[in-house]
């Protein structure tokens, strides 16, 4: 074969792939979808993103147009800051509950009632009822129930003869309160995840298991976990991400305090950034964020795919 034979190959299956896109119709599919997606991406991903970076540059109370031009200031207050640090720790804290808590619990909950009956149906509707429940409602909920002076847990405490303790108000036992509600809260979405992917596992597979002996807890590690591995992966990312993103539940509970002890990356963004218009400064925390998540993502994408390949 000559030169020309060999370079005319590659380029007559290009060709030939590039007629099969037409006629399938995923070409002028592609052309369809494709640029509003990325309109959409660039004005509500990309441009504030840039914007964020552009105003981390300057001090800036957000009036006017940002004049006073700081460069790396702002990066270098956040990270001497002693509030960021707690805020960096109890996101971490926020993580590892959600990672070795709340996907254990929901799991275990999703093994007991994934199968179709009336009473699961019902169970399953009372374990998934605090995640339907509004991020602000429920923190205002839960700050009635902890309230020192007319609380359910001032109630309890009343009825045992001791004395009421403010748990929200106090340094050692209000962020282990939030965590408990948010464990609450979103226990139920992947409970459900978990359901799905148990109801989707064959069920000869168990019926065989169970044939050779296998107890109840031996077929839910070696039989059904195995199976719905992509469901856990799913479930643990969602964990991550909703971690970093927890805002609505602490604002109404703790509004960061007591004594800026419970704040999250966000909720610091928000208290030190917008609340108190330095909005170079928050800005310069709204990018740390954004790479924090792109980090974190990527990590947990590259280790899970070389788990699965494992």
């Amino acid at each position: 074969m000559t030169t020309l034979d060999r370079t005319a190959v590659p380029r007559r299956g290009n060709a030939d792939r590039v007629k099969k896109g037409l006629v399938s119709g995923k070409f002028t599919a592609l052309l369809i979808l494709l640029p509003p997606a990325l309109i959409l991406f660039s004005l509500f991903v990309i441009l504030p993103l840039a914007d964020a970076v552009y105003y981390s540059g300057f001090s800036w109370n957000g009036y006017g147009a940002p004049s006073d031009f700081v460069g790396a200031q702002n990066y270098q207050r956040l990270l001497d800051h002693s509030v960021f640090h707690t805020a960096l720790w109890n996101t971490a804290k926020l993580i590892l509950v959600s990672l070795l808590i709340q996907m254990p619990l929901a799991l275990g909950l999703a093994l007991l009632v994934y199968r179709k009956t009336p009473t699961n149906t019902l169970f399953r509707l009372v374990f998934f009822l605090p995640y339907i429940l509004a991020e602000v409602a429920a923190g205002l909920i839960w700050s009635f129930v902890f309230d020192g002076d007319y609380g359910i847990t001032s109630s309890l405490l009343h009825a045992m003869g001791q004395e009421s303790v403010y748990v929200l108000a106090d340094h050692q036992w209000a962020f282990p309160a939030i965590m408990t509600v948010i464990v609450w809260k979103y226990f139920g979405f992947h409970m459900m995840i978990y359901i799905a992917a148990l109801q989707s596992v064959p069920k000869d597979l168990v019926e065989a298991a169970k044939l050779e002996g296998a107890k109840p807890r031996q077929v839910a590690l070696f039989v059904q976990i195995p199976l719905i591995k992509h469901a856990l992966v799913v479930s643990g990312f969602f964990a991550i991400i909703g971690s970093l993103q927890i805002f609505d539940i602490i604002i109404p509970m703790t509004n960061g305090g007591p004594s800026n002890s419970t704040h999250t990356i966000v909720t610091y963004l928000y208290s030190f950034g917008l609340s108190r218009l330095n909005i170079g400064f928050g800005s310069a925390a709204a990018v740390v964020l954004f790479v924090l998540a792109i980090g974190i993502a990527f990590f947990y994408q590259r280790t899970t795919a070389k788990g699965s390949k494992a």
